[in-house]
């Protein structure tokens, strides 16, 4: 039995730190039988052969298939209820900023936050980029468009150090804000980003409304991570692979377009209003095209959907919540945050095409915080197994 000190095992401690990840993460690779454990002689701890270790780690992480297991430090779902490391996310919305939040889930530590800025030439070539974009291009595409461009002209984004990415994704907030059409809180100069928060800047851009930044800010809190859904999976997919900020971005971006994930903001908008108009013959449609009623149920929550029921509480006394307390007597199912956000856009009059462009800036700040927790685990290490059913070898 190996005795712990032996020079030719290493402790569980010692073995995550060689290959730079959790404890619990070495015992996941065990479980996947890339590592061999023995029980420590007098101990209840493992020990690991050194030179299976340093051969693990001279190479990419194979598996055998998809990780199935993440490891996240960032967001708990649990009871029908949303955690930020730790946080209610009910109580960070009327405790805290948008800012502040986002830096408590990059660097665990919640403080007040400047606002965020990015330096003229950002601001200048993220609104170039944009000016390009076809007519008719929705919101969120002028965002991908003006990702991809600022990424293109940032010569130090493959530096993946945290301080480098945290700060890369303060800017890159900012400049994709100012580069939305619209008016901005600095007078249109064109210069860095200055005064009011996030969600101050972002109104102008979303509603001709006199601003209600604060609860603009509340949905970009609500909204800011939520787990492994499919666009944070396709962002940590590929910053596994080592691909900077930016790219990690686009990727969320890309599948978030889909109409199961971002689209479905749009689509219990669209839902909402024909509801607004005769919300019988809106329920009666929906119905009959057998299609999942747009705003309603969710995969994971069993009753409720706690962001819909923060928004709708800052909703209340607007004329649309009617409208919201109707239907939901009428389903049988509890609203979610599509429909509180659509609620929040109609009684705002924000464009129709607002709500994933919202939703995709607060990701921003939830794919930056797994990003930064995949930059520390072994790289590539999202590999699916696949069955071959094409022809058969001649």
């Amino acid at each position: 039995m190996a005795q712990q000190g032996d020079e030719n095992y290493l402790t569980t401690a010692e073995v995550a730190r060689r290959l730079n990840v959790k404890p619990a993460t070495v015992y996941a690779y065990v479980s996947r039988g890339q590592l061999t454990s023995v029980r420590a002689r007098g101990s209840r701890g493992s020990l690991f052969d050194a030179g299976e270790v340093e051969q693990l780690a001279s190479r990419s992480v194979e598996h055998p298939g998809v990780v199935e297991r993440i490891e996240s430090e960032l967001s708990l779902l649990q009871d029908d209820e949303l955690y930020y490391r730790g946080h209610p996310v009910r109580e960070l919305v009327t405790t805290q900023t948008f800012e502040s939040v986002a830096e408590l889930l990059w660097t665990g530590d919640l403080a007040p936050s400047e606002p965020f800025t990015a330096p003229p030439e950002g601001v200048e070539l993220a609104r170039s980029a944009v000016a390009v974009a076809p007519e008719g291009a929705r919101m969120v595409d002028k965002l991908r468009i003006a990702v991809a461009v600022l990424g293109a002209a940032d010569p130090l984004r493959f530096d993946l150090t945290p301080a480098s990415i945290i700060g890369a994704s303060r800017q890159l907030l900012a400049a994709l804000t100012e580069a939305l059409p619209g008016p901005t809180v600095d007078g249109g100069t064109g210069g860095a980003t200055v005064g009011g928060g996030f969600a101050d800047r972002l109104w102008p851009k979303v509603s001709p409304r006199p601003p209600q930044p604060r609860i603009l800010e509340a949905a970009l809190i609500l909204l800011a991570d939520h787990g492994l859904a499919a666009s944070t999976i396709a962002a940590r997919v590929a910053a596994s692979a080592r691909a900077n900020l930016y790219s990690v971005v686009s990727a969320g971006l890309g599948a978030l377009d889909g109409q199961y994930h971002g689209a479905a903001t749009t689509l219990a908008y669209q839902f909402l209003d024909r509801a607004l108009k005769d919300p019988v013959k809106a329920l009666s449609d929906e119905l009959r095209s057998g299609q999942s009623l747009p705003g309603f149920g969710h995969r994971i929550y069993q009753q409720r959907d706690p962001r819909a029921e923060v928004l709708f509480g800052l909703l209340a006394g607007e004329p649309v919540m009617d409208r919201v307390h109707d239907l939901t007597a009428r389903v049988n199912s509890f609203p979610n945050s599509d429909l509180a956000l659509a609620a929040m856009m109609h009684a705002y009059d924000f464009h129709p095409d607002a709500g994933e462009a919202l939703f995709a800036l607060a990701r921003v700040v939830g794919w930056t915080g797994h990003a930064l927790e995949e930059y520390a685990e072994p790289g590539l290490r999202f590999r699916a197994l696949g069955n071959y059913t094409g022809p058969a070898i001649t």
